[in-house]
């Protein structure tokens, strides 16, 4: 599974690095200790962060509206950031040929 290098520290309790997998991201597998192998599993998949991630927006939207609109808009403009550099990525290498 790619991570983030950046985000490396909050995961490697939980987590063993295999070794680098691109450009800032490390490819990494769940520690197989008791306990650690479970919370491993949860913060490599993307799927389960994404459920973590939206139930912790949801109740924030709930518990404390106005503070989670501004992470959320934060949030949303950092995707279309995102967004925007792969199309960018994606023009430069389809305008050069390179892949």
């Amino acid at each position: 599974m790619d991570k983030a290098a950046v985000t490396s520290p909050l995961r490697a309790p939980f987590t063993q690095y295999v070794g680098p997998q691109g450009p800032a991201e490390l490819h990494e597998e769940a520690q197989p200790e008791d306990g650690k192998e479970t919370a491993g599993e949860l913060v490599t998949c993307p799927f389960c962060v994404s459920v973590w991630v939206v139930s912790t927006l949801t109740a924030g939207r709930l518990l404390w509206p106005r503070a989670t609109h501004t992470a959320m808009g934060s949030l949303a403009a950092l995707a279309g950031a995102d967004a925007l550099q792969l199309a960018y990525g994606a023009l430069m290498s389809k305008a050069t040929g390179s892949d």
